[in-house]
């Protein structure tokens, strides 16, 4: 593989993390500012204009975050498609099916975005539009890790350090499952008629904190599974990963039960969102580093 086109991968791998991050963040903003139908059609902004106009109904200032998170959409497809065309460059035949996901998965956040906006923000979507994010997210860190000669590594686990790795995947996926319910149940929907879930809020925040908790308590019994079970490579390597999750964890905490407290302040809120992505990169990273997840596609011929 020539220099250049490794140089290539290893800054476009990295900048779509970056991205499919950074639109989940600029999603949140939308929401939180209430511009989440700035733009009241779609693919169109307004009725005969796919561009803010003048004499739209809608607030100016929100109908420009709104169409700035969708133009943010063509910078992913443009990174993604980049991306792809390097990796076919460099022969890298592991890293093509990673690199097709993230065009396929931003085409179809593309049109579940649409749906959203159709549909007037009804929270399902908007949690279904969050969740797709998520899985990008996890295929974009794959796909870097690979690309940087990170993952996957040849390491051994003892079944109990292998099921509380399982268990730690499953539980986060159920606190940021269970955080979109949340949010689906309170304020800050992005719009002030947006439909919300007819559940008691306060209640869905406690089995969210529960969820916390339950989590929190698998990563320690992880850790200390991993400093008496494990050694070399193995230990060294999944012991900082999990440690770097409860330090990322317990910071996330803090935030939203602060934010839960103080009646969900915007700022807070926005800082809980970039907290959630920081707690899931971890989170994912920990997994792959175990090679779990690679060890049973290969067993599945997939």
């Amino acid at each position: 593989m020539a220099p250049s086109a490794n140089r290539a991968l290893l800054k476009l791998s990295t900048f779509m993390v970056f991205t499919q991050s950074a639109i989940v963040f600029t999603g949140a903003l939308v929401r939180i500012t209430g511009s989440g139908l700035g733009c009241s059609t779609w693919p169109e902004c307004t009725p005969g204009s796919y561009t803010p106009t003048s004499d739209q109904p809608e607030a100016p200032l929100h109908a420009w975050i709104e169409f700035g998170n969708r133009l943010l959409t063509f910078v992913l497809l443009i990174n993604a498609l980049a991306l792809m065309f390097t990796i076919l460059r460099s022969g890298k035949r592991e890293l093509r099916r990673l690199g097709a996901l993230q065009i396929l998965g931003i085409l179809a956040q593309g049109v579940l975005g649409g749906v959203t906006v159709l549909t007037a923000l009804n929270p399902a979507t908007v949690a279904a539009h969050f969740l797709l994010s998520i899985v990008l997210i996890a295929g974009a860190l794959s796909l870097r890790q690979r690309a940087h000669g990170k993952s996957p590594i040849e390491i051994t686990l003892i079944p109990l350090v292998s099921k509380l790795i399982w268990l730690h995947l499953l539980l986060t996926s159920l606190v940021i499952f269970a955080g979109t319910i949340v949010t689906g149940s309170g304020p800050h929907a992005g719009d002030s008629a947006a439909e919300r879930f007819n559940l008691d809020s306060r209640t869905m925040a406690w089995i969210h904190a529960d969820l916390v908790i339950a989590l929190l308590g698998v990563s320690i019994a992880l850790l200390i599974a991993i400093r008496l079970g494990l050694s070399g490579v193995a230990r060294q390597v999944l012991s900082g990963r999990i440690q770097i999750f409860l330090i990322i964890a317990l910071a996330q905490g803090g935030i939203g039960y602060i934010q839960y407290f103080t009646k969900l302040p915007e700022a807070l809120v926005a800082a809980h969102i970039i907290g959630s992505i920081a707690v899931w990169l971890s989170a994912w990273n920990l997994f792959i580093s175990s090679n779990l997840g690679a060890n049973l596609i290969a067993r599945k011929g997939l």
